[in-house]
Protein backbone atom coordinates (compact mmCIF):
# COMPACT_ATOMS: atom_id res chain seq x y z
CA UNK A 1 0.00 0.00 0.00
CA UNK A 2 1.26 3.72 -0.66
CA UNK A 3 1.48 5.95 1.97
CA UNK A 4 -1.03 8.43 2.39
CA UNK A 5 1.17 11.01 1.26
CA UNK A 6 0.99 10.19 -2.34
CA UNK A 7 -2.56 10.47 -1.76
CA UNK A 8 -2.77 13.97 -2.03
CA UNK A 9 -2.75 15.42 -5.33
CA UNK A 10 0.52 17.02 -6.79
CA UNK A 11 2.95 14.97 -4.88
CA UNK A 12 4.84 12.56 -6.80
CA UNK A 13 6.72 9.49 -5.57
CA UNK A 14 10.47 11.53 -5.85
CA UNK A 15 8.79 14.63 -3.45
CA UNK A 16 7.02 12.39 -1.39
CA UNK A 17 9.74 9.96 -0.86
CA UNK A 18 11.97 13.08 -0.72
CA UNK A 19 9.40 14.59 2.27
CA UNK A 20 9.41 11.59 3.74
CA UNK A 21 12.68 10.44 3.78
CA UNK A 22 13.67 14.27 5.56
CA UNK A 23 11.26 13.61 8.18
CA UNK A 24 11.89 10.32 9.48
CA UNK A 25 9.50 8.69 11.94
CA UNK A 26 6.21 10.94 12.85
CA UNK A 27 6.30 9.95 16.30
CA UNK A 28 9.14 11.79 17.01
CA UNK A 29 6.65 14.50 16.93
CA UNK A 30 4.17 15.44 19.26
CA UNK A 31 2.08 17.96 16.99
CA UNK A 32 2.39 19.24 13.48
CA UNK A 33 3.69 22.48 15.34
CA UNK A 34 6.94 20.59 16.29
CA UNK A 35 6.86 19.21 12.39
CA UNK A 36 6.58 22.79 11.55
CA UNK A 37 9.49 23.98 13.74
CA UNK A 38 11.52 20.59 12.69
CA UNK A 39 10.95 22.37 8.87
CA UNK A 40 12.16 25.44 9.67
CA UNK A 41 8.53 27.24 8.65
CA UNK A 42 7.24 28.22 11.87
CA UNK A 43 7.66 32.41 12.83
CA UNK A 44 10.50 33.89 14.28
CA UNK A 45 9.53 37.38 16.21
CA UNK A 46 12.69 39.75 15.95
CA UNK A 47 12.09 42.54 18.51
CA UNK A 48 13.94 45.74 20.23
CA UNK A 49 14.88 45.97 23.48
CA UNK A 50 12.77 49.90 23.48
CA UNK A 51 10.36 48.81 20.61
CA UNK A 52 6.98 47.78 21.98
CA UNK A 53 4.61 45.35 20.34
CA UNK A 54 3.84 47.54 17.22
CA UNK A 55 7.80 47.75 15.94
CA UNK A 56 7.86 43.84 16.36
CA UNK A 57 7.58 41.70 12.51
CA UNK A 58 7.83 38.04 12.09
CA UNK A 59 9.73 36.28 9.56
CA UNK A 60 10.46 32.03 8.63
CA UNK A 61 13.17 30.93 11.01
CA UNK A 62 15.07 28.50 8.47
CA UNK A 63 16.28 26.53 11.32
CA UNK A 64 15.39 23.30 10.02
CA UNK A 65 16.07 20.89 7.45
CA UNK A 66 16.99 22.50 4.43
CA UNK A 67 16.23 19.86 2.13
CA UNK A 68 12.66 19.25 3.89
CA UNK A 69 11.92 23.15 3.78
CA UNK A 70 13.19 22.71 0.11
CA UNK A 71 10.91 19.99 -0.33
CA UNK A 72 7.63 21.18 0.99
CA UNK A 73 7.67 24.74 -0.58
CA UNK A 74 8.19 22.72 -4.33
CA UNK A 75 5.31 19.92 -3.19
CA UNK A 76 2.73 23.24 -2.04
CA UNK A 77 3.44 24.98 -5.37
CA UNK A 78 2.03 21.71 -6.90
CA UNK A 79 -0.45 20.81 -4.87
CA UNK A 80 -2.09 24.54 -5.18
CA UNK A 81 -2.34 23.90 -8.84
CA UNK A 82 -3.86 20.05 -8.57
CA UNK A 83 -5.80 20.39 -5.04
CA UNK A 84 -8.90 23.04 -4.98
CA UNK A 85 -9.19 23.74 -2.02
CA UNK A 86 -4.84 24.70 -1.70
CA UNK A 87 -5.76 26.79 -4.94
CA UNK A 88 -8.53 28.84 -3.24
CA UNK A 89 -5.92 29.13 0.00
CA UNK A 90 -3.25 30.43 -2.04
CA UNK A 91 -5.93 32.74 -4.43
CA UNK A 92 -6.77 34.26 -0.77
CA UNK A 93 -3.65 34.69 0.61
CA UNK A 94 -2.55 36.53 -2.52
CA UNK A 95 -6.43 38.46 -2.27
CA UNK A 96 -4.83 39.77 1.14
CA UNK A 97 -1.69 41.17 -0.61
CA UNK A 98 0.63 38.62 0.03
CA UNK A 99 3.59 38.11 -2.11
CA UNK A 100 3.87 34.88 -4.04
CA UNK A 101 6.47 33.48 -1.63
CA UNK A 102 4.70 34.49 1.65
CA UNK A 103 1.02 33.03 0.07
CA UNK A 104 3.25 29.81 -0.92
CA UNK A 105 4.79 29.81 2.39
CA UNK A 106 1.15 29.97 4.01
CA UNK A 107 -0.12 27.44 1.69
CA UNK A 108 2.98 24.96 2.43
CA UNK A 109 2.44 25.12 6.43
CA UNK A 110 -1.22 24.01 5.61
CA UNK A 111 0.62 21.30 3.98
CA UNK A 112 2.89 20.23 6.81
CA UNK A 113 -0.48 19.47 8.81
CA UNK A 114 -2.42 17.93 6.19
CA UNK A 115 0.74 15.60 5.65
CA UNK A 116 0.95 15.06 9.77
CA UNK A 117 -2.57 14.53 9.65
CA UNK A 118 -2.74 11.82 7.32
CA UNK A 119 1.06 9.94 8.06
CA UNK A 120 -0.29 9.67 11.93
CA UNK A 121 -3.91 8.45 10.84
CA UNK A 122 -2.32 6.25 7.98
CA UNK A 123 -5.73 7.38 5.87
CA UNK A 124 -5.80 8.39 2.41
CA UNK A 125 -6.73 11.99 1.23
CA UNK A 126 -9.86 12.62 1.24
CA UNK A 127 -10.99 16.37 -0.80
CA UNK A 128 -13.26 18.74 1.37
Amino acid sequence: MAPPILTIPGISYRMGAMILAEIGDFSRFDSPDKLLAYAGLSPSTYQSGKLNATGTYAHMEKRGSRYLRYALFNAAKYVCIWEPSFTAYLAKKRAEGKHYNVAISHAAKKLVRLIFALQTSEKAYQPA
